[in-house]
């Protein structure tokens, strides 16, 4: 149930990307097994999300983590371990990127590659909410929390990053998403009808026949 009048912002933007991070990574483990969706589109689909989940974590480990950690040794301890298994998510995004997708002989090996992220990436954000929702309500003033959001959004993959308001869209409570994207530049907030529009249209090919 959301609760966007109370919720701070950081638990409204992390749990809406985390969200948007479980229906992307089972959409493309779907898609990439079903001849009906055409492989260019799930191509696209995969390479937004490898670098979406790339700059994630590496937001993460750079940025906030080291924030949190600095505060409380417990949430430090808790953190470096998932930093740990950030490794292991490098290694399947990358054998992810390098499956190839030309035809559909390349399906078997395409969904077996999105399957194995999917599956890591919902494993570790269960381990990972509760330790960093705490953290965030306990360590994270709301303008540190602005300041780090802006450098995320001012570092985020721009390929196919119409994607990003459509997932938002198909996970999030309307209300809060519309507080996520009030935290974009203006031009990119005026454009947001278009946006939507061309993120409904690929994301109705990627769900195809299902």
């Amino acid at each position: 149930m959301s609760n966007a009048r109370t919720e701070p912002m950081s638990i409204i933007e992390t749990r809406l990307t985390h969200d948007f991070h479980r229906k992307a990574t089972s959409l493309l483990a779907d898609a990439a097994r079903r001849p009906g969706v055409p492989l260019p589109a799930v191509a696209v689909l995969r390479d937004f999300l490898v670098a979406q989940l790339h700059h994630h974590h590496e937001s993460e480990d750079d940025l906030l983590w080291p924030r949190l950690a600095a505060a409380d040794a417990q949430v430090a301890a808790g953190l470096a371990e998932l930093s740990e298994e950030h490794e292991r998510l490098d290694a399947s995004l990358s054998a992810l990127a390098a499956a190839p997708a030309q035809d559909d002989g390349d399906r078997a090996k395409l969904a077996e590659a999105a399957s194995a992220v999917r599956d890591l990436v919902h494993r570790h954000l269960e381990q990972e909410e509760p330790l960093l929702f705490a953290a965030l309500r306990a360590h994270m003033p709301a303008e540190d929390w602005a300041e780090f959001s802006r450098q995320v959004i001012a570092t985020s993959p721009m390929d196919a990053a119409h994607l990003l308001i459509g997932f938002f869209d198909l996970v999030g409570d309307p209300r809060e998403v519309e507080l996520v994207l009030a935290g974009l530049p203006e031009p990119a907030r005026a454009a947001v009808p278009l946006i939507r529009a061309q993120a409904e249209a690929d994301l109705r090919v990627l769900q195809a026949a299902r």
